[in-house]
C-alpha cells in the first residue's frame, strides 16, 4: 500500500537545508497531481545525510505526515568540530568543501550552521518524528540524535527515539535490522493508514531494566 519515491535534490551551497525542503515540496506536489501520492498520507525516511534532511524539513513545512529519521546531524554548530570516530577525520571539512554544502568555516559564517540546523527550529515543528541512531555511530556523533530529541520534547513535540546499544552508524547486527525495519512499518502505518499505535510508541522501552 506504499509508493516509494527516491529525489534527486538540487542544492544551493550554503542553504542545503532550504534547498532540500524546497525540491521535496515541488517534487512531491507533483505526485499528488498525478494522484500516486494521497496528500494526508505522505511519510519522509532517510538516514545520515538523508536522516539530516529528513530532520530539517519538517521544521519547514508540514506536508509530511509522519518522518523517520536515522543518525541525523541536528546541530551544525556542535557537529562541526566533532570527529568521524571509525576514520579520526575532523568533520570540519564535509562542512567546508564536502556533503553538508556550507561552503564557509564556521566563524565565517556562524549564521550558516545554525540556518541549517534543525535543533534551533525544534518549536516549528508539527510532524510526529521518530530518531533513530546506535550509541556507537562512527560516522556522526550519535548525540547529535539525543540534542534533537530533547529539544523537541522540551517544545511538547511528538518525538520517538530509538537507541541501538553497541551498533555503528548502520545496523549492522541482524535481529537489529530487523527489530528497526518493523518499527518504522509499526510507525508509518500508525500516522499513515491509521492502524492502532505499537505499545512501545505509546509506554517507551528502557535502555535498561531497573
Amino acid at each position: 500500500g506504499y509508493a516509494i519515491f527516491l529525489p534527486d535534490i538540487r542544492f544551493e551551497i550554503g542553504h542545503p537545508g532550504k534547498s532540500t525542503t524546497q525540491t521535496m515540496i515541488n517534487a512531491t506536489q507533483r505526485l499528488i497531481d498525478l494522484g500516486i501520492a494521497d496528500p494526508a498520507k505522505i511519510g519522509l525516511q532517510g538516514h545520515s545525510w538523508a536522516g539530516y534532511q529528513s530532520a530539517f524539513m519538517i521544521t519547514q513545512t508540514d506536508m509530511f505526515k509522519a518522518v523517520v529519521s536515522g543518525a541525523p546531524v541536528s546541530n551544525m554548530t556542535s557537529a562541526y568540530s566533532g570527529i568521524r570516530l571509525k576514520s579520526g577525520l575532523a568533520r570540519q571539512f564535509q562542512y567546508e568543501t564536502g556533503q553538508s554544502r556550507i561552503g564557509k568555516n564556521l566563524f565565517e559564517a556562524p549564521e550558516l550552521y545554525i540556518e541549517n540546523s534543525p535543533v534551533f527550529f525544534a518549536d516549528k515543528v508539527n510532524t510526529p518524528i521518530l530518531i533513530m541512531f546506535g550509541d556507537k555511530d562512527d560516522a556522526v556523533p550519535w548525540h547529535e540524535g539525543v540534542q534533537y530529541y530533547l529539544a523537541l520534547r522540551r517544545a511538547g513535540k511528538d518525538a520517538t527515539f530509538l537507541q541501538y546499544e553497541g551498533e555503528p552508524h548502520h545496523l549492522k547486527k541482524f535481529p537489529n535490522q530487523v527489530d528497526f525495519s518493523v518499527r518504522m512499518m509499526q510507525y508509518f502505518d500508525h500516522y499513515l493508514k491509521g492502524k492502532p499505535a505499537a505499545k512501545w510508541m505509546t509506554e517507551g522501552e528502557p535502555f535498561v531494566e531497573e
